[in-house]
């Protein structure tokens, strides 16, 4: 599948070298300035050598739109937060080693109806389909990131897009992430990439939109340390963390190769997408006359055809070749052999979607606002290890919504939901509807909004997944209610944001393997608080983000009470024009609780109500974030806290799970350069 995928990168990037060197060429074209204004270049006829140079021969214009979104965007160019570069969002935990499994700490269920394969613990890594943009940019455009870290961690980002004609975009994305790790067994190596292609007919009744997305996960599980108390503090690892016995994965030979791909003992996921949508639009054409030679042509769509097909594959896979069959049989409860020396286990999926829907656009002039009725045909094939079982199931459902973004932007009306008719997942349902509303300049806006979800629970948890070790049981169907709002205020550099969960039947593991639902009804309340205070008027501020999270009712979920993040720093230019620079401490902190241990051979985090986790001391980094032009720069200097002053270095790890200690000192440079060609 990988090969087919280098081969289409190929030949995209050489069709787009090719249209490049012909649109380079081809003296009659229209451009667009950075003001967005378009310019003749002039006719054939009338071209001279020596032409006048203006200035913006090399600006761009370049905006991006999702899938399910008509408005065009711009790119974010702020560099306070680090974690928008970054996969890991800082309310969420890796085990201790970039390209980990991670958890949320912020408590959000599942909130899709219908099939779910159930391995989320890599989520964050993924290219996917619905956070695929796509460009329409007056230039050859391309970006380049590379981070490197303590341990020989590195991230590669590579994005470039162009325009092949003015109505044909194409874009293509490669992500590396590849991490040693500072302790035994948590190697990772994570390849994506990403193919999109936007086609619009000239006279706009025609889109086509085309996404390649695939992932290749890989992460070591070690099970976590064998002992907190005997060895962090032991003097004889002060400065071999590398050699701290782990569960699971046997010692093994510190690799330090930051391009190793072998994963011993450990998770490899892959998973990869191939979307085709289509549209047609039936409608009022008109045109916008610039001069004598140039004419916009418009168009307002009325009624719009969609046909939207999608296959993908999805395989999770646990290998152990050095096998401890002591750890299997007092955690999983497996009676193999002692002599057994390897252990893998798999789950295969393909599933294909065929949708088609129908649009209908009340306002003319205003495309945001539709109202679109649709149905869905899914088929799925499932390849299992359990007795070398193999299932095939299908699912039928409708969806219907309703969008109305204003064009005074006042307000912005959303309603969406979809039924279940036969099938897999015959009965689920979700619902989902959410107001905003600009109540003033000086108020800033409002959001609220209500979605319920009744689904059947994910297919790890089915007696005929791979990964399922408990005795079989009848699961019934969740039952999420989520109601939430937020109050933005810009002009008070000020977000209150609250949610309310009610749930039944959540479906969970309570240790290493057994399976259990919520027996009764619980809610979960979580209020979110994002400030930034200005300290004096020479650039100094204190950005904070408080999150409160609060369980009510007889269910097994642990979650902290209080997780924050605050900033001390700096943003200014110290007095040079092209310079944007942020700088100064940041600081985590959750309180105390009994938070979830992992399960290496599911790949599920599951409720502990033993080991209560705590952090020594908070998590503390330094830092310096700086912007020139086209160029930026993320320095930091993290878990500052980890230092010992006493043996000296920094050996004061904190836990993020049972067993799973933190590193210490980690040094991160980024540098994400972009280019227009």
């Amino acid at each position: 599948m990988l090969k087919k995928i280098y081969i289409v990168v190929i030949g995209i990037l050489g069709m787009a070298a090719i249209s490049s060197q012909l649109h380079a060429q081809n003296p009659v074209r229209a451009i667009q300035g950075a003001s967005g204004r378009m310019r003749s270049a002039g006719s054939l006829g009338t071209q001279d050598s020596l032409q006048h140079r203006t200035g913006l021969e090399d600006s761009i214009t370049i905006r991006f739109r999702y899938l399910d979104s008509s408005r065009l965007q711009l790119f974010d160019s702020s560099i306070v937060d680090f974690t928008r570069k970054f996969p890991i969002p800082w309310y969420a935990i890796t085990l201790g080693n970039l390209g980990n499994a991670v958890e949320n700490r912020r408590f959000h269920p599942i909130m899709e109806a219908g099939w779910d394969h159930g391995f989320h613990a890599y989520d964050p890594y993924n290219f996917t389909i619905d956070e695929t943009r796509f460009f329409n940019t007056t230039r050859p455009y391309s970006e380049i990131g590379y981070m490197v870290g303590t341990g020989l961690e590195q991230l590669i980002n590579i994005l470039h897009t162009q325009n092949i004609k003015p109505n044909w975009n194409a874009s293509i994305q490669y992500r590396l992430i590849n991490s040693p790790g500072i302790f035994q067994n948590q190697n990772t190596s994570h390849n994506s990439y990403r193919l999109t292609s936007w086609y619009q007919s000239k006279n706009k009744r025609y889109s086509n939109f085309f996404i390649i997305v695939a992932n290749k996960l890989g992460s070591g599980d070690n099970g976590g340390i064998s002992s907190e108390a005997n060895y962090l503090d032991s003097s004889s690892y002060l400065d071999s963390r590398f050699n701290i016995p782990t569960q699971i994965g046997g010692s093994q030979l510190a690799n330090r190769n930051p391009f190793s791909t072998d994963i011993a003992t450990g998770t490899t996921f892959t998973n990869a997408s191939y979307f085709l949508r289509q549209q047609y639009d039936l409608g009022q054409k008109d045109s916008i006359v610039v001069n004598d030679s140039t004419i916009i042509p418009l168009f307002y769509p009325r009624v719009r055809f969609e046909h939207s097909i999608r296959y993908s594959t999805y395989k999770y896979r646990f290998k152990d070749f050095d096998a401890d069959s002591a750890y299997y049989n007092d955690n999983y409860k497996f009676n193999f052999s002692p002599l057994k020396d390897s252990f893998v286990r798999q789950d295969f999926w393909k599933e294909l979607i065929n949708d088609f829907s129908i649009y209908q656009f009340p306002d003319a002039k205003n495309s945001q606002q539709f109202i679109k009725v649709g149905a869905s045909f899914q088929v799925l094939k499932g390849d299992f290890d359990t007795g070398l079982v193999k299932k095939s199931y299908t699912n039928l459902w409708l969806h219907g919504e309703y969008r109305n973004k204003t064009r005074n932007r006042k307000w912005d009306i959303e309603a969406y939901g979809s039924f279940y008719l036969s099938g897999l997942n015959a009965g689920d349902y979700n619902a989902h509807l959410s107001l905003q509303r600009l109540l003033s300049e000086k108020l800033g806006y409002l959001r609220v909004g209500f979605e319920n979800v009744n689904r059947t629970p994910s297919f790890v948890f089915n007696s005929i997944s791979s990964f399922y070790f408990d005795q079989a049981k009848n699961l019934n169907k969740e039952n999420t209610t989520h109601i939430y709002a937020a109050l933005e205020r810009p002009k008070q550099r000020l977000v209150i944001s609250g949610s309310y969960y009610l749930l039944s039947n959540y479906t969970y593991l309570r240790n290493f393997y057994e399976v259990a639902q919520a027996s009764s009804l619980f809610n979960v309340l979580r209020v979110t608080v994002e400030k930034d205070f200005l300290l004096g008027k020479k650039g100094f501020h204190w950005r904070t983000w408080v999150m409160f999270q609060q369980k009510a009712g007889n269910a097994e979920l642990n979650l902290p009470l209080i997780y924050t993040r605050n900033q001390l720093a700096y943003d200014g230019n110290f007095g040079f024009r092209n310079l944007r620079i942020s700088t100064g401490l940041e600081f985590r902190y959750f309180t105390p609780y009994k938070a979830n241990n992992y399960s290496p051979l599911q790949g599920q985090f599951f409720y502990q109500d033993t080991v209560q986790i705590s952090l020594r001391r908070p998590e503390i980094a330094a830092y310096v974030h700086f912007r020139i032009k086209a160029f930026t720069a993320y320095v930091r200097a993290e878990n500052l806290n980890a230092v010992d002053i006493k043996n000296g270095g920094f050996s004061k790890n904190n836990i993020v799970a049972p067993n799973y200690p933190t590193p210490g000192l980690q040094m991160r440079l980024g540098i994400f350069w972009s280019f227009v060609n």
